[in-house]
């Protein structure tokens, strides 16, 4: 496995394991990752926006498997967030997800000072992920979220 920047070639495989993922939890709905505009087209988004960057987690047989984002929460510069978290279904419990919270937290601290993240309180193998890698949980989300629909909101400082 290798875990590397997203391209575009990659679009269409994280896209599906994105969807996936979110239609086996019924979080297909308005106000998730679901309805992102840009989410079939993540490689060229994240080239555009500043301080942000994709991994994609890669099989010895060039399969995509997994991803994370990191990208500028808001007009705060100093707030990140990790976006886009997800896991083929095949590859999960291998600790995959740990070595992407590892790759994006240490881009993120080169640029931010604090990391925010939304999902949902019903994804428990998520939330007590970012648990152990110290995020604490807060009573709400940020103002400026595009992703109304969460029930769980987290914060890092870097």
């Amino acid at each position: 496995m290798q875990i590397r920047e997203i391209t575009e070639q990659d679009n269409q495989a994280i896209e599906q394991i994105i969807r996936r993922s979110l239609e086996s939890f019924e979080l297909n709905i308005p106000g998730t990752a679901y309805f992102d505009p840009q989410l079939g087209s993540l490689a060229e988004f994240y080239k555009q926006q500043i301080n942000s960057k994709y991994w994609v987690v890669v099989t010895d047989q060039a399969e995509v498997v997994g991803g994370v984002g990191v990208g500028r929460f808001g007009q705060n510069p100093d707030i990140c967030e990790l976006q886009k978290l997800y896991l083929s279904p095949a590859v999960q419990g291998q600790g995959l997800s740990k070595e992407l919270m590892r790759v994006a937290l240490d881009y993120a601290a080169k640029h931010y000072k604090f990391c925010y993240l939304e999902t949902f309180k019903k994804l428990q193998a998520a939330n007590s992920l970012y648990l152990k890698f110290g995020f604490r949980q807060l009573e709400q989300g940020l103002e400026e979220s595009e992703h109304n629909a969460c029930d769980a909101w987290y914060m890092k400082e870097l």
